[in-house]
Parts: structure tokens; C-alpha cells; sequence
């Protein structure tokens, strides 16, 4: 094969579109160069920070004299069916993400796994301020942060019920997150 002809093979055009090295560099490069100054200036994420919220009507729980902190009170959410409504809410004792109270330290979540529907009520742990494991399949939840997952099978938070204070007096407005046993939470909206 002579010189000329090797040039045309090496200038032609393969079967394949593959991408060199180089490209794939110069692409990666500008990819992540673009979701850093995304992220940094927020241009395209303002619609993501917008939580669900499934709104029903409200209903009080509770006072706040009653709660003692890390004692939690069983409470129905947010209808009185015990099969898909069993919420508790806790005074944790810190700072907690959607938390009410002039500490911010009151929190109510639904009692229902989001894996299976395992019952949460009674495993309450303090020392962690986690609710969990699930009896069923051990997952276990932070309440410090909105009832992230922090171990098991779940891949859904657990619902965290919106609450307000008015007085001595604790309100649940809304589920936050989808209450196990259904498709969607009825009245589900934006908030």
C-alpha cells in the first residue's frame, strides 16, 4: 500500500461513528464545566427545590405542654383509617429539617414503612433520633432530615407530616411524601 493510500484510508470515514480521545476529553470537560456553573448559579434547578405537598384538612394533635422529649405520641393522619394513618409526632430534642416549636425540634412522620407498609410506631430510637428498623425488611429512617433513608430496603422517605403551631396547640396541614398503600395521596398539589 503506498503513502496516498493510506492517507485516504486514515481520512475516511469509518462504518462507525466513534469518538476519539480527544473529543471525549474536550466533551467530558465541558459537560462538567457546565453542571458545576449550573449548580453554582442555580440556573436551571429553581422548579427543583418546590416540594410535594398532599393537603388535607387540618387537625390538632396535640399540645405542646404534653410532649416530652424523645417520647413519642401516636396520632391519626390523615384520616382516622389505623390501616394507612398511623403518624407519630416527637419532641427530638435538636434542630430537626421541617421541625415546629420555638426550637424547631417537633417533627410527626407517617408510621408506615414506604418498602412494604411495615409499622414504625414502636421502634423510635432516640440515641439516634431515627425511626426503625422496620420489623419487616429493617430499613430505618432519619427524622432529622425529613426521614431520609439511612439504611434497608426503602428508596422513598418517609412521609413527614407538615405541622403548625398556634398557641400551646400543634396542627398537622399536610403530608409531605407519599403515604404507603396507594398511588397518590388525594388532593396531592404543589405548595
Amino acid at each position: 500500500m503506498t503513502r496516498d493510500q493510506n492517507a485516504d484510508q486514515r481520512g475516511a470515514k469509518s462504518e462507525f461513528n466513534c469518538i476519539n480521545r480527544r473529543h471525549f476529553l474536550l466533551y467530558g470537560a465541558g459537560a462538567v464545566s457546565t453542571l458545576a456553573l449550573g449548580s453554582i448559579f442555580g440556573s436551571s434547578s429553581s422548579f427543583a427545590g418546590q416540594a410535594q405537598f398532599a393537603q388535607y384538612p387540618r387537625k390538632k394533635i396535640v399540645g405542646l405542654s404534653e410532649l416530652k422529649t424523645d417520647q413519642p405520641i401516636e396520632f391519626l393522619y390523615p384520616n382516622d383509617d389505623p390501616t394507612y394513618s398511623k403518624c407519630l409526632i416527637v419532641n427530638i430534642g435538636e434542630r430537626a429539617g421541617g421541625g415546629v416549636g420555638p426550637a424547631q425540634n417537633i417533627v410527626a412522620f407517617s408510621g408506615i414503612c414506604t418498602h412494604m407498609g411495615g409499622l414504625l410506631n414502636k421502634v423510635y430510637k432516640p440515641e439516634h433520633k431515627a425511626i426503625g428498623p422496620c420489623p419487616s425488611h429493617l430499613t430505618t429512617f432519619d427524622i432529622t432530615r425529613h426521614g431520609m433513608v439511612i439504611a434497608g430496603h426503602a428508596v422513598e422517605s418517609l412521609p413527614q407530616i407538615v405541622l403548625e403551631v398556634e398557641g400551646n396547640s400543634i396542627y398537622a396541614t399536610a403530608v409531605a411524601g407519599l403515604i404507603f398503600g396507594g398511588p397518590t395521596n388525594p388532593g396531592m398539589m404543589f405548595r
